[in-house]
């Protein structure tokens, strides 16, 4: 008696235990699936010249232009024929600008040629400023590139590794100017789901409402969710989204089927159900073969006699044969079980994953990318 008394107290523990970890996994931080309104990045460009290219740069006039231009504005006066172009690249830059990015802060610049240079390779970037969607200037990029490879090319051979017409700059932006934003507008503040869903959103305002003890959140769409700011918060907006940011929600997912016909990549979520059905899967397979074969005339043949080409083509046809075969699945193993008992290829399985989506059996989502 006492023995068996043990055992349901051992298995009520462990299953209390398995649902408690199974909560915890499912959970996931506001902070991973969600971000406030204003906390955004913004992308950066210029138009610049790399010098410094051991023959490599552009063959027009273009960079070389650029070159002149800027050393009129410093004094010199030059003509495009006393410059050698081909040691000139235009390039464009581009950097991303992080949230509250401070004017002195530095970020990496991306270099990459618009003309016809072949490699950058120990170039230089020329002071470049960086616009950002408003035309105004937020950053200045100068420095080495860095192509992180090699392009080199004789009459009868070349190598390359990696790409040489595109480099970084690491720290190679200086902010100059801090951008504008607007983080709530001192009563409410916006929180944006990364994935939009309803039963997410409204799960983020519960948790919400639930920790501070009152209605400060509701749903304005499945892709946002509008707080209202406690009086506790009101002079600390930081340690306000700090706190929301750390709790955890629980996430519901869309069922979905992704496929890539490209590289033959299927991706299942755990949410996806595949009714009963039987399956019939088989492939065919065509061969064709050109042999060409050479006839040549004989020694002492007639005036006139040449070489022909005799085409020779063999063709062969396979088709392997496919028996019924019964699949279904609730959970992600069942699914991923039935699946392998056809025994097909990546390829086949996405004409399966097709074919189950068009009669109704795949109870998912198909995006095909």
């Amino acid at each position: 008696m006492k023995k068996r008394i043990i055992r349901i107290i051992t298995i009520f523990v462990l299953s209390t235990i398995y649902c408690l970890l199974s909560t915890v996994v499912q959970a996931e931080r506001i902070k991973d699936i969600a971000s406030f309104e204003g906390v955004r990045e913004n992308k950066l460009i210029g138009y610049g010249l790399v010098i410094g290219l051991d023959g490599t740069g552009d063959k027009g006039q273009a960079a070389a232009q650029g070159i002149i231009n800027m050393l009129t504005r410093m004094g010199v006066t030059l003509s495009s024929t006393d410059l050698t172009t081909k040691s000139i690249a235009s390039v464009v830059i581009t950097g991303t600008l992080p949230p509250f990015a401070k004017p002195g802060m530095k970020l990496d610049a991306l270099v990459s040629t618009i003309g016809d240079a072949k490699s950058i390779q120990g170039g230089t970037l020329l002071l470049t400023p960086l616009k950002g969607p408003d035309g105004k200037v937020y950053g200045l990029a100068q420095g080495p590139v860095s192509i992180g490879g090699f392009a080199a090319e004789g009459e009868g051979a070349s190598a390359q590794k990696n790409h040489p017409t595109a480099g970084k700059i690491p720290d190679g932006i200086m902010i100059e100017k801090e951008p504008l934003f607007t983080l709530g507008n001192g009563e409410n503040i916006r929180l944006f789901l990364r994935k939009p869903d309803f039963t997410t959103a409204n799960n983020i305002s519960k948790k919400i409402n639930t920790t501070l003890n009152g209605t400060y959140a509701s749903p304005a769409d499945p892709s946002s969710v509008v707080m209202k700011i406690p009086d506790a918060y009101e002079n600390n907006i930081v340690r306000f989204i700090t706190d929301i940011e750390k709790l955890n929600v629980e996430m519901d997912m869309v069922a979905r089927v992704i496929i890539n016909e490209r590289t033959g990549t299927v991706i299942i979520g755990s949410k996806v159900k595949i009714s009963p059905v039987a399956i019939a899967h088989g492939s065919l397979a065509i061969e064709i073969r050109e042999r060409p074969e050479v006839s040549q005339p004989l020694p002492f043949s007639p005036k006139g006699s040449q070489t022909a080409v005799v085409p020779n083509t063999n063709i062969s046809v396979s088709e392997q044969k496919a028996s019924l075969v019964e699949i279904s699945g609730v959970t992600l193993g069942e699914v991923i079980r039935a699946l392998n008992t056809l025994g097909v290829s990546p390829r086949d399985l996405i004409s399966i994953l097709q074919a189950l989506k068009a009669s109704g059996s795949l109870k998912a989502e198909l995006e095909i990318i």
